[in-house]
């Protein structure tokens, strides 16, 4: 399932966590160490560029955190990002430069690409969110499937094939420039091929390819 490999999807130079990633095929795989990475990463930090805050937590001297922000560790913050008021960081997070996390919005074991924004009442939890790309107000990943059962990553749209994950946390992996319409929900296990444009108010799931709009299920179609 070519289209929801790693290489195709992100940017590895637009993150901290690039090395990281490069070792595996698909970004799933990368979920259940981005804690022990970041433990192992955080005392590495050029001091004079970040700073510690509390346990396992490193935060760029010129990253803007608003005081009513919750952060918890294991946790990295790249420069020039943005915490506004009353975001919520549950750990296991990496924060890319100069991307924005937004009022209310919650983050738990994700990895943030740099230029990411998740500006207005988000949740990102055990998702990847790729170089430059944005998730609308409101919208969400949902990571945990209604029945508990694991998560099964699907090639809808294209080749039909599907990847057991052996995952019951799920969220979304986003490629490089996807934009998501506000109030929108990504089922667990939704894969966006970069330079895709999902709708607002769209139940999103399965595979979506590269340069791709997503209208409703019935109606995914390239970009002209």
């Amino acid at each position: 399932m070519q289209t929801a490999e790693i290489k195709n999807l992100y940017t590895l130079e637009e993150s901290i966590a690039g090395e990281y990633l490069a070792q595996f095929t698909y970004p799933w795989e990368a979920l259940n160490g981005i804690g022990d990475f970041i433990r192992k990463l955080g005392p590495t930090l050029d001091p004079d560029i970040y700073e510690q805050r509390g346990e396992d937590i490193w935060v760029a001297k010129n990253a803007t955190v608003f005081e009513s922000a919750y952060l918890h560790g294991p946790l990295i913050i790249d420069e020039e990002a943005e915490i506004r008021h009353c975001a919520f960081i549950r750990g296991n997070a990496i924060v890319g430069k100069g991307s924005v996390v937004g009022n209310s919005t919650e983050l738990k074991n994700v990895i943030i690409f740099n230029s990411v924004q998740v500006p207005h009442y988000n949740y990102v939890g055990d998702s990847i969110l790729g170089y430059k790309s944005h998730m609308g107000a409101g919208s969400i990943t949902s990571n945990v499937k209604s029945d508990k059962t694991l998560v099964v990553v699907k090639d809808i749209y294209d080749t039909k094939e599907e990847i057991a994950t052996g995952r019951k946390k799920f969220g979304a992996m986003l490629g490089d420039y996807v934009e998501v319409g506000c109030n929108s929900v990504l089922n667990p296990g939704t894969v966006i091929g970069p330079h895709s444009n999902v709708y607002p108010l769209s139940r999103v799931r399965g595979v979506i390819p590269a340069g791709s709009i997503f209208k409703d299920a019935q109606h995914v179609v390239k970009k002209h």
